[in-house]
């Protein structure tokens, strides 16, 4: 029986952490096939994707359009 981190072929799984409230979290390094066909790489241990696709650096997420709450500067 596979580990945890192994997937059934035998190679280790990505782990992949999906938050509501944010970008989708990936291990690194991560390369991205884009809709025009484009290949956009990371090669951070932890990359930040963006799924609303309003972040200025698209595909990945920058938080520019966050709203800051109270309090944070």
């Amino acid at each position: 029986m596979p580990s945890e981190t192994e997937h059934s072929t035998g190679r280790a799984a990505e782990r992949v952490v999906i938050d509501p409230e944010g970008p989708l979290l990936m291990e690194g390094p991560v390369e991205i096939r884009l809709p025009d066909g484009t290949t956009a790489c990371s090669d951070r241990f932890m990359v930040a994707v963006c799924t609303c696709r309003r972040s200025r650096r698209y595909p990945w997420c920058d938080t520019s359009h966050r709203r800051r709450t109270r309090g944070e500067d």
